[in-house]
């Protein structure tokens, strides 16, 4: 059992969408590579892409992708408090992995106190297993309105005690801006912790910041820990504005994949092995005429299935998506969809009793109250993949084939190599595919040390260890 002697660390970002999830994850990936038992966690995550962990139980892709990459078991506790957006101000609360209840916003930060030993003995919990947690914080921490309600940073920092990195995106301008009323909006006591701040994201000449690093150590008397240049990393996605901002190199690329983004979008970590595939340009599309350029189709997971197949039967989708020469993946809420009936007698998910489905597949789907939360392996399509199932609709197969159209529960299809080879060399029959899982590993190591390049880890672990 750690000695605990070690403190943990909080990162914290100086703006939403400043790299705190990317950065915690190579941390946490760093400080394990240098011996250090090391758990990423997140107090409180708000988004509608999750993961089952290995005992059971969803939690956000950020604590999932990163426990995996060291290899550690999953649990819940790396992510005690899940919250999926509902639609209309409402949230679906998640907590230790297991569904509880729809809430308005004002209704859960009126109960936060409620939620905080949820969040403590989660943190506790580990504490027992590791010598250092490694905790991403969520949006800015100095939200003076909220600050007392603030459980991923403000709570975790000042409750244990954390250790304090700042992370800045000087792509947004107004870096030196951030930075400094971060740092002097935040408790005194937590300003004492702050080990530095990282630049995040910079792009063009290095040495044009030079005088920049001397003025924020200088003048604010922070510690700049590094100056990290602008890499893509299209793994772990933890938001759809995060997926919407990936690169993809389509210079050797023979067919074209559209996502079909509904407005309740979810599980988008499906397609991160399209995003990668340099045989593949993926798009993400809302509009029929755009769908009609595309040689597949993918009608992804939703988390309200019953206004996302009214928005696409208002978008003029329809049409399209019953077009039987056209090859189309549904997935999850998008294989819901394609069924004759939607019968939703609890109102799970809508105020409608019954929705007719597009009818491609015969039969009822009907929901239930209790969710389906699990992972294993499946076979789907002729082929054995590991996959994870999160739904509450329920029909009597897991997959469904008819012509060219495949639909299934099943999230996780496109990691696996034969049924990705299967489905585009039926496209192409020039598509040659390539190996997930080697890209992952590569691609994960080569970030990490990309990461460990221009950031000062040895004085992060010093401090660390003070």
């Amino acid at each position: 059992m750690p000695s605990n002697l070690m403190n943990s660390l909080s990162i914290f970002g100086t703006s939403s969408d400043a790299g705190k999830s990317t950065l915690s994850f190579a941390i946490t990936y760093l400080l394990h590579h240098r011996g250090i038992k090391v758990t990423p966690f997140k107090a409180q995550n708000v988004s509608n892409n999750s993961q089952v962990t290995d005992i059971g139980g969803e939690i956000a892709i950020p604590q999932h992708f990163t426990s995996e990459s060291i290899g550690l078991k999953t649990t819940p506790f790396i992510n005690p408090i899940l919250l999926k957006s509902g639609g209309k101000k409402k949230s679906h609360i998640i907590l230790n992995g297991k569904s509880i209840s729809n809430t308005d916003v004002w209704s859960y930060y009126r109960d936060i106190n409620k939620l905080k030993p949820v969040v403590k003995k989660a943190f506790k919990k580990l504490l027992k297993e590791y010598e250092c947690i490694v905790a991403e914080g969520a949006g800015s921490p100095v939200e003076l309105n909220l600050m007392d309600k603030d459980l991923s940073n403000i709570y975790i920092a000042d409750k244990f005690n954390t250790k304090i990195i700042l992370v800045a995106d000087i792509q947004r301008g107004g870096v030196f801006a951030s930075i400094y009323g971060v740092y002097n909006l935040l408790p005194k006591k937590l300003r004492k912790n702050i080990i530095g701040v990282i630049i995040n994201k910079f792009q063009g000449d290095m040495q044009l910041f030079d005088n920049g690093v001397k003025i924020i150590e200088n003048k604010f008397g922070i510690k700049v820990l590094g100056v990290v240049p602008f890499k893509p990393f299209n793994l772990g996605f933890e938001d759809s504005a995060s997926l919407m901002g990936y690169t993809q190199d389509t210079t050797k690329a023979i067919i074209k994949v559209g996502v079909i983004k509904l407005p309740h979008i979810s599980n988008f970590t499906d397609f991160e092995p399209l995003v990668v595939d340099k045989e593949i340009e993926l798009s993400f599309i809302s509009s029929p005429l755009e769908a009609s350029s595309c040689d597949m189709l993918i009608l992804p997971g939703s988390k309200l299935v019953i206004e996302d197949l009214a928005w696409l039967r208002q978008r003029g989708f329809e049409k399209i998506l019953q077009d039987k020469s056209k090859t189309i993946v549904a997935i999850c809420g998008g294989y819901e969809m394609m069924f004759e009936r939607l019968i939703d007698d609890n109102h799970i998910e809508s105020n409608q009793t019954l929705t007719k489905g597009f009818a491609r597949f015969k039969g009822d789907v009907v929901f239930k109250k209790e969710k389906i939360v699990q992972k294993g392996t499946y076979r789907v399509f002729r082929c054995i993949v590991d996959g994870y199932e999160i739904h509450n609709g329920v029909t009597k197969k897991r997959c469904k084939q008819k012509e060219n159209l495949y639909g299934t529960f099943i999230h996780g299809l496109f990691d696996n190599d034969e049924f990705r080879y299967r489905l585009f060399f039926n496209i192409n029959k020039n598509y040659k595919g390539y190996n997930f899982k080697k890209y992952k590993e590569k691609a994960i190591k080569k970030f990490a040390s990309h990461i460990d390049k221009h950031i000062d880890m040895d004085l992060i672990e010093k401090r660390l260890n003070d």
